[in-house]
Order: structure tokens, then C-alpha cells, then sequence
């Protein structure tokens, strides 16, 4: 085999093993320049492009449920097979309601871009970071703070 058709056939084995990433996980990571202002309008345009396209992926999944739930909807008359469809709806609903309340934590994420309040703890001031902002995008606290937050809860219900 020539040369060149061993690379195209590697080339296409190489990307068929591997799924293409899309929406929210198919934004690249924020690569800050040396010297660069931090939260400046280039990283702010950045976090709003992966909050708008996790809620984006977030209001298919909506769409995905409603759809499902109307064509797999059933009166079975077996109680059993019943039961475990009504589970599985509830489970789902459950799901898309933390689901809806992310979407507004998203909102008000964007929001706070949009005014300049984005970026900083809301508990002491300082700049969260552009990686913990990469792995979080809605988080509001550094990691010192909600280290402190977390122990707190920890020790509140022990």
C-alpha cells in the first residue's frame, strides 16, 4: 500500500475511534497571554460562548425528555411494568428540574459577565482563576473560600 493511502486510512481510523466532541465540551481552553488583564473582554467573551452552549446542550436535553416521555408514554396493564415506567419518568423529571435550575445559574452567570462581576469571589474579593472558571463555569467562590464553605457545611450536619 502506498504511503499516502496508509496515512488517509490511519487518519480516518484515528477519528472514527474517536467521538467529536460538541457543544459545551467542544470549546477549547482559554489560553492566556503573558501580561494579559485578567478578566479582560477576550476571556469574558470566552466563558460566555461555554455558558451559552452548556445551556444550550442543557434545553436539548429538555426537548430530548418531553419527546421521549410522549412517545414512550404506555398504559401497561401489567402494575409492574407500570411502576417502572412511572419510575423512570420520575427519575428523569428529577433530573431535568436540577437540570432548570442550572439553567438559571447560567443566566445569572452570564448576567454577572455582563456587568463586569464575573470572575471574583463573592467572599473575599480575589480572582477565582481562569482554570477552576474552565472546570466550573458558574462558581462564584475561589477555592480557598469554598474549601472553608465546604468544611463548614461538613461540620454544621456532623
Amino acid at each position: 500500500m502506498p504511503k499516502a493511502a496508509e496515512k488517509k486510512v490511519s487518519a480516518k481510523t484515528a477519528s472514527a475511534s474517536k467521538p467529536a466532541a460538541t457543544g459545551y465540551n467542544s470549546i477549547e481552553p482559554y489560553k492566556a497571554k503573558r501580561g494579559e488583564e485578567y478578566m479582560n473582554e477576550a476571556q469574558r467573551e470566552h466563558f460566555r460562548k461555554i455558558l451559552r452552549a452548556w445551556k444550550s446542550d442543557l434545553m436539548e436535553e429538555v426537548d430530548r425528555t418531553v419527546s421521549h416521555m410522549k412517545d414512550e408514554a404506555a398504559n401497561f396493564p401489567d402494575p409492574a411494568d407500570r411502576a417502572t415506567q412511572e419510575e423512570e419518568f420520575s427519575l428523569e423529571l428529577r433530573t431535568r428540574d436540577r437540570e432548570r435550575k442550572l439553567i438559571k445559574k447560567i443566566d445569572a452567570t452570564i448576567e454577572r459577565i455582563n456587568q463586569d462581576d464575573y470572575g471574583f469571589c463573592d467572599a473575599c474579593g480575589v480572582e477565582i482563576g481562569i482554570k477552576r472558571l474552565e472546570a466550573r463555569p458558574t462558581a462564584t467562590l475561589c477555592i480557598d473560600c469554598k474549601t472553608l464553605a465546604e468544611i463548614k457545611e461538613k461540620q454544621e450536619m456532623g
